[in-house]
């Protein structure tokens, strides 16, 4: 595996990956976490430090906290996670920009039992995918921000960003 870091609004990322002959700037994502993220990666010592292999992600990184960027182009590797949980992340990919949806509305999409929300939670807070992967766009059924591995006030700042939290909260507009 190979890693980089990278400062950001949210402070310095984590950024994980494989070489792919595949990918735009030739380098899959295995995993993006925050610093202080609830199950975030940490540097093993068999991982290499690679900085420019993540120049494309990086790139794509930045163009999105400057507001340029409303859709990643990065190829992601999921190298874990249960059946479930890979069902909940790809409901997350599929979540546009500039909205959000709450833990039921997404359960009912993924066509999970109405008792499901708790265990889609848990899917969502296992996801290796921080900003690139949206789960800060999933909010409570009453508008409330409401779980976020890597913190509350990081998914207010992600909302924020797309547009969608002013000084009351989340623009119950945009649901």
């Amino acid at each position: 595996m190979l890693y980089t870091t990278c400062e950001s609004p949210l402070g310095e990322l984590l950024l994980v990956g494989r070489k792919s002959d595949s990918a735009h700037g030739g380098t899959t994502l295995a995993s993006l976490s925050v610093p202080g993220q609830k199950g975030g990666a940490v540097v093993q010592d068999s991982w290499h430090e690679d900085a420019a292999a993540f120049d494309e992600i990086i790139r794509q990184l930045r163009a999105y906290f400057d507001g340029t960027l409303t859709h990643f182009d990065i190829e992601c590797v999921t190298t874990r996670g249960t059946a479930f949980q890979q069902r909940v992340w790809k409901a997350l990919e599929a979540i546009p920009y500039g909205t959000t949806t709450t833990y039921g509305r997404l359960a009912a999409d993924i066509g999970a039992a109405p008792g499901a929300v708790r265990a889609l939670g848990s899917a969502i807070g296992a996801n290796p995918l921080l900003i690139v992967r949206p789960c800060h766009r999933v909010i409570g059924a009453d508008g409330s921000l409401t779980g976020y591995a890597g913190g509350l006030d990081r998914k207010s700042q992600l909302l924020g960003l797309e547009g969608l939290a002013g000084p009351a909260g989340v623009n119950p507009g945009k649901l």
